[in-house]
């Protein structure tokens, strides 16, 4: 099922991981083996989870790699979706 207009996955973490453990963006930087910038970046929407990152989240908040990788897919498939008709591709078939 498609989502409309799904989440980025940084937002997805801060409100559900981040927010009610209280912990700071430092806190989890450093427990996840990543630099302050990268998990800002991530938090701010400006970067998307790699299939590493989904390893280590999945490690630290002891939740699967699959579901964070899911939530990324999901947003830059929306995304992709929302410029289908700029894209300039011809249809092909066998015949």
């Amino acid at each position: 099922m498609k989502m409309h207009n799904p989440p980025h996955p940084g937002e997805v973490l801060k409100v559900l991981c981040l927010d009610p453990l209280s912990l700071t963006v430092t806190e989890v930087a450093r427990a996840l083996g990543v630099s302050r910038k990268t998990l800002s970046s991530i938090l701010n929407g400006r970067a998307g989870i790699s299939p590493e990152m989904a390893v280590r989240l999945s490690i630290a908040f002891n939740t699967s790699a699959e579901s964070w990788l899911s939530q990324q897919l999901q947003y830059d498939l929306w995304h992709a979706e929302r410029n289908r008709k700029r894209l300039h591709v011809a249809k092909l078939s066998a015949a």
